[in-house]
């Protein structure tokens, strides 16, 4: 008797299953677990996963697939953080040689300053306005140079807290799809447990 009502409830999953396969496959003819964005990846194993009743039933390979390449993406990103920041450091030491470097030349412009009309530059005597134009033009560039290492680095640092709200933003998505499929897989146990309790006590 009890394997006549088994036999039934197997024959009347499947039935109710039936459309339910043909649409899923439809809708995820074009997603795949094993290339496109992390949520591509989430959306395939939720339109693939088997139905039943209110549930999802994931394969447990799946699971383990899709958490590989959200580690995968987690390590690209960490490492792109990693990448930026040492582009910044780098950035940070330019600028402090071109501070130096500007400060330099700023006591050489204040001591040829103090001088008379006659100035030496690489042996040759040159006009104070002369020498005034090209050690200011030096400047200039200098600063041109300390600006633009300026704007890269504000630049590389809003890289870097994109990146870091990006991280912040994969894992927040990764622990609530984690416990969301944690719920699903215990109320999936309850509920086969609760079935095997009813054929046993049948």
């Amino acid at each position: 008797m009890n394997s006549i009502k088994q036999a039934s409830l197997i024959v009347l999953f499947f039935t109710l299953s039936l459309p339910s396969f043909s649409q899923i496959k439809k809708d995820a003819d074009n997603l795949s677990l094993s290339s496109g964005t992390i949520d591509n990846q989430f959306d395939f194993v939720i339109k693939r996963s088997n139905k039943y009743q209110d549930y999802k039933v994931v394969k447990k390979n799946w699971l383990y697939t899709l958490k590989a390449h959200t580690l995968d993406s987690l390590k690209a990103v960490h490492k792109d953080l990693a990448d930026t920041r040492l582009i910044v450091k780098k950035q940070d030491k330019e600028i402090s040689d071109l501070k130096s470097n500007l400060n330099n030349t700023q006591s050489d412009l204040d001591k040829t300053n103090t001088e008379k009309d006659n100035m030496a530059l690489f042996g040759m005597q040159m006009s104070k306005t002369g020498y005034n134009v090209l050690m200011w033009s030096i400047i200039a560039g200098l600063l041109a140079l300390l600006l633009f290492f300026i704007y890269k680095f504000k630049n590389s640092n809003a890289i870097t807290k994109g990146a870091k709200h990006a991280l912040a933003e994969i894992e927040e998505e990764f622990e609530e799809h984690r416990k969301t499929a944690l719920e699903r897989e215990q109320k999936v146990r309850r509920q086969l447990q609760d079935e095997i309790n009813k054929q046993k006590g049948l």
